[in-house]
């Protein structure tokens, strides 16, 4: 191994090592990994700017931007507010109704404030009606992250998964091109959680549950949960409904997706074009607009992009998938399909989304390409897998909302989470064969 190689192996064994260890922010984790390659000259400077300026990091930049202009006009809240009466009015089956909304708004939205705004809801009334907030509230942060699988904005780590195949020279993702996918998987899962979810869970009638101000008080902003999407802290006062605010915003964000979808630009743009009619439109203040930023999962993403170049630049990617093309060599691509989801699955649970997308993007397209098929149904395994992992509480941060909120214990995620990857590993595996042919 050459110098370079060494120097890459040991900053990538540390970054991972410090991941799951879990005491320092993912972002610091990440940052100082790509500043030890920057400094031993591994990677140039150029190869770093490159990095922060990824259209990943710009389209979600920009979406934050825009989703925060809409939380800021009370949008959320005032919808939230309609589900309550609905929910007190048809009983269990309203809060069902509210968990299923709330997962397919996570399809376009931040699921952070989403789930931050509902739980209290769900457990109300589930209180309300003398039935345990545990039966509702974790497959409400299950549910968001389902929904999130649905299309390319849905979450980070599918913008991320698109990018890193651009730059293998893949060509990049519609944002409804995943969704056949991602709502096999979604509806699978929720039909689960509908039926056996509270039979897994040790319910008890009046279980003490914190209040979202509690848990992020006491619990904050861990490295791992903290590299998702959205900071929980930021969407804990209520705001007023501003409904010329909400119009604007709503209208600029369906612009943007329709922009998108037809191809008269690319979602990058035209996310920034939004975000910026948002601020000159005054819908939301450029000071309210780098609130919105969410700088340290865009530090996070970007930094793990600057390892995933190192990776490269210094032929260890390129050892590692001959490495695994070796092992895999004569399995079918359908063989070979369940074991990289599997793989990714397992990662998933025990590294942040962006440094899963980073390290196995690359050996998915080279995985493809040693069977002479299509990357395609690869990439998309390695989105729906990179964010659908559920056996533990502290993988994704909703999920970490939810189990202090309420009172779970950690097998309780582990009972109901391993079903729920089995389940959602066989429907994405039949929906990507059928969708995405190799």
């Amino acid at each position: 191994m050459s110098l370079d190689q060494i120097i890459t192996l040991l900053v990538l064994v540390g970054v991972v090592g410090a991941l799951i260890w879990d005491k320092v922010r993912g972002d610091v984790v990440a940052l100082t990994g790509a500043a030890l390659l920057l400094v031993t000259g591994v990677v140039r400077p150029v190869e770093v700017q490159g990095a922060f300026a990824s259209p990943a990091i710009i389209a979600l930049a920009s979406l934050f931007v825009i989703a925060y202009a809409m939380e800021l006009s009370g949008l959320l809240d005032s919808a939230i507010e309609h589900l309550v009466a609905i929910c007190r009015r048809i009983g269990a089956s309203g809060i069902w109704l509210v968990i299923g909304i709330c997962g397919a708004a996570s399809a376009f939205l931040n699921n952070t404030p989403i789930v931050v705004l509902s739980a209290p809801v769900v457990r109300d009334v589930a209180r309300t009606l003398h039935l345990s907030p545990k039966r509702f509230l974790m497959p409400l942060s299950y549910a968001a992250v389902l929904g999130g699988c649905c299309t390319l904005i849905g979450t980070s780590t599918n913008l991320l998964v698109n990018d890193m195949a651009t730059i293998a020279g893949q060509p990049r993702f519609g944002i409804f091109e995943i969704t056949p996918v991602g709502l096999v998987v979604a509806f699978a899962g929720g039909a689960y959680l509908m039926l056996f979810s509270g039979r897994l869970i040790r319910l008890q009638d009046g279980d003490e549950a914190a209040s979202v101000g509690d848990v992020l008080a006491d619990h904050g902003e861990p490295g791992i949960a903290g590299g998702s999407v959205g900071a929980a802290s930021a969407f804990k006062t209520r705001r007023p409904f501003r409904p010329a605010a909400a119009l604007a915003s709503s209208l600029v964000f369906l612009a943007v997706i329709v922009l998108a979808s037809f191809d008269v630009a690319p979602i990058a743009a035209c996310a920034f074009a939004g975000a910026v009619l948002l601020i000159l439109m005054r819908i939301i203040t450029a000071d309210e607009a780098y609130q919105g930023l969410r700088p340290d999962v865009l530090m996070l993403i970007a930094g793990m992009v600057v390892l995933g170049i190192a990776l490269d630049e210094t032929g260890l990617a390129s050892a590692a998938t001959e490495s695994l093309v070796g092992s895999l060599e004569g399995l079918s691509p359908l063989l070979a399909l369940i074991i990289l989801y599997g793989a990714t699955l397992f990662l998933t649970e025990l590294l942040s989304n962006a440094t899963v997308a980073v390290l196995v993007t690359p050996l998915a397209v080279a995985l493809a390409e040693s069977l002479a098929v299509s990357p395609r149904p690869f990439l998309v395994a390695v989105m729906i897998a990179g964010s659908a992992a559920f056996a533990t509480p502290f993988g994704y941060q909703t999920n970490v909302l939810v189990y202090q909120m309420g009172s779970y214990r950690y097998l309780d995620f582990v009972k109901v989470g391993l079903p729920l990857n089995l389940i959602t590993w066989i429907a994405g595996i039949i929906a990507i064969s059928l969708h995405f042919p190799f």
